[in-house]
């Protein structure tokens, strides 16, 4: 049994000594991390979302008590540029406006009487984020990192008349990670980011519902918060 261990061993240091001594390769664009300025644009996926918080308000006409839920993942588009200020050798401060294409899909159940009430909530976000991007060292063509920011979005896409409405304005704490690759022409920098709302986004003063019993699922609310998960390809 010790043999066959001893010899297990032997035959991995055997395979790992070639393998290390072919961990150098030929470095893509070496230089280009030492400029002050990198510029790009960025193509992505995302899928919005809500964290609706109920107060348990109950319907002094009906009896009824409504609960609500974003029930599942709507996938949305994402685009954008890219402007990279070099700090120092590991630290670099980041400026990525772009915009956001997708939709949030809320049901309302009635705990009385089971009945369901759906939403399509779309949004059209332009963001302006700013992030503090840490990379480590870079080893042959790749180099990962984590950043971490925040970011202001609005809503150009005003539903009215629905169910329920959110603030245009939407402000989030990012938090994400990802890894440089280097490329013979271009860097290709896929990341993944999470987004965490700040503040409730919920509107809660409806002048614009002409049907009064429609504010009953605003009413049911005490809360709500936005959050986003973002998968972005950058192209530098």
């Amino acid at each position: 049994m010790r043999n066959g261990w001893l010899t297990l061993c032997i035959g991995w240091l055997m395979m790992l000594l070639p393998s290390s001594a072919q961990q150098r390769q030929l470095q893509n664009k070496p230089f280009i991390d030492e400029r002050p300025w990198h510029y790009g644009f960025y193509i992505g996926l995302h899928d919005q979302g809500l964290k609706l918080t109920g107060n348990g308000w109950v319907d002094p006409d009906t009896g009824g008590q409504w609960m609500a839920e974003n029930d599942h993942q709507n996938f949305g588009f994402s685009v954008g540029i890219l402007g990279d200020w070099r700090l120092s050798r590991h630290l670099s401060l980041r400026l990525t406006p772009g915009l956001h294409f997708g939709s949030k899909h809320v049901t309302f159940h009635n705990l009385l009487t089971g009945r369901e009430v759906t939403q399509n909530i779309k949004s059209s976000y332009i963001a302006l984020p700013v992030e503090l991007k840490v990379a480590g060292p870079r080893f042959n063509n790749y180099r990962p990192y984590v950043l971490m920011g925040a970011t202001e979005m609005c809503d150009m896409t005003s539903t009215k008349g629905g169910y329920i409405r959110t603030s245009p304005f939407q402000t989030y704490l990012q938090v994400g990670l990802g890894c440089d690759f280097y490329m013979p022409f271009f860097k290709l920098i896929p990341e993944l980011k999470f987004c965490f709302g700040v503040g409730d986004v919920l509107r809660h003063d409806r002048p614009d519902l002409t049907n009064a019993a429609q504010r009953v699922y605003t009413q049911s609310l005490e809360r709500a918060s936005a959050n986003m998960v973002i998968l972005t390809f950058y192209f530098e």
